[in-house]
């Protein structure tokens, strides 16, 4: 299976850039683009991408990850067992948001089990679980049945109380901040969706945008928030390798952002 390299500098540049900005007080800060990077797939799945900004390239991505293999909602189950496998207990899988490794036999609707969550919430377009959006494992995690249940249709935001058990989780009366170690993984996740569902097959054009409390739209909030977590915390070893079981075994599409972290920044 070939091997994803990324190179880190985008992250280091962000991060050198903050603490310079610390205590200053400007009008409007504009992240530096994304170091470019590198992985085995830009001369093969991502010919058509490479090299490409803004619109032309979320056209391009849309259509390279617009091929892929569906599976049923019941199926998600199993699905999730292999691409959330605990990387130090194979019988347990990597909860969302808290981050618990939790038995993979305690999936279900009580308390203390696991279930599907969809990071783009099913109500944001009206999808439910339909094979298509409803059943996308780029975007649909394990998590705790509680921590699941409080987080809702929330859009993404900084800010709240702690969530009981969340991990670092917070949440307020208009939005639902991830703990810090899955904040990337989150908006990776929103902004696949986003260029994957947009408007064709029969679904709602899903989009990200500035606001919170969209209720029923197609969209999600906020865009701003989602690209500063994507530079905070790059694509780990754990969402790499989750993203390479997707592609080889169950739908054979890949988040481009995870391999290509940079491209949000080239398109938003």
């Amino acid at each position: 299976m070939p091997a994803t390299t990324h190179t880190r500098r985008w992250k280091t540049l962000a991060l050198t850039t903050s603490a310079v900005l610390v205590g200053l007080t400007l009008p409007t800060v504009t992240a530096s683009p994304a170091s470019a990077t590198t992985t085995a797939y830009d001369s093969t799945y991502y010919k058509n991408a490479v090299g490409k900004t803004g619109a032309s390239l979320k056209s391009s991505l849309h259509t390279i990850i617009s091929s892929q293999s569906k599976i049923s909602y019941s199926a998600v189950w199993n699905a999730l067992k292999a691409t959330d496998q605990d990387p130090n207990n194979s019988n347990n899988v990597i909860l969302l948001y808290s981050g618990v490794s939790r038995a993979k036999s305690l999936n279900g609707g009580d308390l203390g089990d696991w279930n599907r969550e969809h990071t783009w919430a099913k109500s944001h377009g009206d999808f439910g679980e339909a094979t298509g959006p409803g059943t996308d494992l780029h975007h649909l995690r394990p998590a705790d049945v509680q921590v699941n249940s409080i987080r809702g249709n929330l859009d993404f935001d900084n800010g709240g109380s702690a969530v009981t058990g969340g991990g670092g989780s917070k949440v307020d009366s208009d939005s639902f901040e991830p703990r810090d170690a899955d904040k990337g993984d989150v908006a990776r996740m929103i902004l696949y969706m986003a260029v994957r569902y947009d408007g064709g097959d029969g679904f709602a054009d899903l989009e990200p945008d500035e606001k919170v409390n969209n209720g029923s739209a197609p969209y999600i909030g906020k865009l701003s928030v989602l690209k500063q977590w994507n530079e905070q915390d790059p694509p780990s070893a754990f969402e790499e390798k989750r993203n390479q079981v997707i592609y080889d075994t169950y739908q054979h599409n890949r988040n481009p952002f995870i391999d290509h972290p940079e491209w949000v920044e080239a398109i938003w």
